[in-house]
């Protein structure tokens, strides 16, 4: 059965011959972390490596998004599945448990929407029109949603309107917070709340304050941002569970190989936070790009047109 990924490791370093077969993977790791370019012995090594750890609960271990180790918990996965990013960026599988197989909180959000959407809230003036800004102060009367949102906007708007810049892994890291944290009938309101003006899209747009989560001085090459993204346990897993969960088919009546569009949002909402957070491109419509171009990009154009295709042109998404 698939097991928590730091419960099979400690299960594994207490068997000597799987012990053997992990460190000899980690070492296989390490020099693709390192890009240390492999002879042929030590690829053939390691290719028997993840071939000897057969029926080991290690071979099928996941991880959930979250999870108090989480990052320990992924750099395992990684360790064992290391072959799998060779040369591409499709990454085949992802480390996160099936949402559906995860605990799901029961939430108050209801009975909070009802309180704002009630008569003793009418001074809140554009709530009926504005659906992110009821979703808004519905967060605000969660005393967890409030907290951390209020977190990550702090950290996030430093430096805004002056010459200091923003603390961008932090501001990151105040993001992954509130979408790891906060139950999803919050997050996914306050992110995907439907527009019929542009003042709401606007609200919708700067919900992740892009100023310093998502916009550079200058567009990186979407082949720089995926680099980054690949060096990062947290980013590199976001990404394989992003593209697993929101595989396009042209084929299927919702464009989604998986016909999941809620887990496909959960995926997304799972990128918002990492060297390639997305984000809407404009507040007039549902658009969602990446800040990166692929101008420049020589012979490697059409990888990188498939990285930016992902989001900006995903029929699944």
């Amino acid at each position: 059965p698939s097991s928590d990924c730091v419960v099979a490791e400690q299960l594994c370093l207490s068997d000597s011959t799987c012990n053997a077969t992990y460190r000899t993977l980690e070492n296989c790791a390490l020099a693709k972390t390192r890009l240390l370019s492999l002879d042929h012995d030590s690829r053939v090594r390691c290719l028997n490596a993840e071939l000897d750890l057969g029926n080991s609960s290690l071979l099928h271990c996941k991880c959930h998004r979250r999870m108090k180790r989480q990052e320990h918990c992924l750099r395992i996965f990684w360790t064992i599945h290391s072959s799998m990013t060779d040369g591409y960026f499709n990454l085949e599988t992802s480390p996160y448990e099936n949402p559906a197989n995860e605990e799901h909180w029961k939430t108050d959000y209801d009975k909070l929407s009802a309180l704002v959407s009630g008569k003793n809230c009418s001074q809140l003036a554009g709530d009926a029109t504005n659906p992110c800004l009821k979703a808004t102060h519905v967060c605000n009367l969660s005393k967890k949603c409030f907290r951390l949102r209020t977190d990550y906007a702090s950290i996030c708007t430093k430096g805004a309107g002056s010459e200091d810049v923003c603390d961008r892994r932090k501001c990151h890291r105040g993001l992954r917070n509130f979408f790891e944290k906060v139950p999803e009938d919050f997050t996914k309101r306050i992110l995907f709340c439907p527009c019929q003006d542009e003042f709401c899209g606007e609200r919708r747009r700067k919900t992740i304050v892009p100023d310093c989560s998502f916009q550079y001085n200058t567009k990186p090459n979407c082949l720089w941002l995926l680099d980054s993204c690949l060096e990062d346990h947290i980013c590199k897993s976001r990404l394989a569970d992003f593209q697993q969960n929101c595989q396009p088919v042209d084929m299927s009546p919702d464009g989604c190989s998986l016909h999941n569009h809620a887990a496909c949002l959960q995926a997304y909402m799972g990128m918002i936070g990492t060297p390639m957070t997305p984000n809407y491109v404009s507040n007039s419509s549902v658009e969602v790009s990446l800040w990166c171009t692929c101008e420049n990009s020589g012979n490697q154009k059409e990888k990188c047109d498939q990285i930016l295709g992902m989001f900006e042109s995903n029929k699944c998404l």
